[in-house]
């Protein structure tokens, strides 16, 4: 008789000179989830963010690279449990809100509950965010087939299986992008949960460029569409030279016709080159689209050696 264990819970709250609200993040995770162990990554910190979380009652950890990317992929790498909380350590995230989705997690044996954010004051979101959060998350939708509405938001609940089978690349803010696209490439078990979203506490400032964050989550999307679609990515590039070519054959092939000549030998070398090129970026896109499928397989082969999570 296989006896079923309580499934243990960390909670994972990368920190960059949060020491205004750091406190209050950890009281709230330690309210919501008592028997969770809460893991402060510090990035650096200019500020009192390791003593305040410390004194708060976190285990408190540094990550010497910058970047929340790198932050995430260290802590991914060095906790162990059943299932893993993670939000941002500006208490921007509704604690209360995470027994709701770890709960939603175990009982439908999801992967990855997203905390899809509700705004409860206008400050919650700075200018552009809103909208740059639902271009963003359209784009994915569009590229991928599928998507959540909220891609950008770093409330997320994973399972051990999607963590320690999550291939983390990203430095910076795009993390969330590339969290939900692993996802969605893998068609791992997901839903949303809509939270609450609340402004900063004052002293706490937002360490997100609206735009250079944003060109850089921008093209972390157009990258992962290289990556894990090749042939469509290619063969948009070569069925746009081959249009050219075509487009620039037409007066050609109109006055060979007429004449049995072919007049403008530079414009018919560049056709030639135009359709070589389309035809290069087509079986490029076919022989990495083989690659893709055979890691992709791999992916999900390294996914699946792990349990999935388990409700008592």
């Amino acid at each position: 008789m296989t006896t079923m264990t309580k499934p243990t819970i960390a909670v994972l709250l990368p920190c960059y000179n949060e020491a205004a609200a750091i406190a209050q993040t950890v009281a709230g995770f330690r309210a919501a989830l008592p028997d969770a162990m809460i893991y402060v990554y510090d990035n650096n910190s200019t500020d009192a963010t390791v003593a305040v979380a410390r004194e708060a009652g976190a285990i408190v950890r540094t990550e010497r690279i910058q970047g929340k990317g790198n932050v995430v992929r260290r802590m991914f790498a060095d906790i162990d449990a059943d299932v893993y909380v993670m939000a941002d350590g500006d208490a921007t995230y509704d604690a209360a809100s995470a027994p709701i989705l770890v709960a939603r997690l175990l009982s439908e044996q999801c992967d990855m509950i997203v905390g899809s954010r509700i705004s409860q004051v206008e400050e919650s979101y700075r200018r552009g965010h809103r909208f740059g959060n639902a271009l963003l998350t359209g784009m994915l939708a569009r590229l991928f087939g599928r998507s959540f509405t909220d891609i950008l938001s770093g409330y997320r609940v994973f399972s051990r299986r999607f963590v320690k089978s999550f291939p983390s690349l990203s430095s910076g803010f795009e993390i969330e992008t590339e969290i939900s696209v692993h996802a969605l490439e893998l068609k791992m078990p997901c839903a949303e949960v809509e939270t609450p979203y609340y402004a900063r506490p004052e002293g706490s400032t937002s360490k997100l460029s609206t735009y250079s964050d944003g060109f850089r989550i921008l093209n972390t999307i157009m990258t992962l569409y290289r990556i894990e679609r090749p042939l469509l990515f290619f063969g948009v590039i070569g069925a746009l030279f081959a249009a050219l070519g075509l487009a620039l054959s037409i007066p050609l092939a109109l006055t060979y016709m007429q004449t049995s000549l072919v007049p403008r030998f530079p414009t018919a070398i560049l056709i030639i080159g135009l359709m070589i090129i389309a035809a290069l970026c087509f079986f490029a896109g076919l022989i990495l689209d083989t690659v893709v499928r055979g890691r992709r397989e791999v992916r999900r082969l390294a996914y699946l050696g792990l349990p999935t999570p388990q409700m008592l």
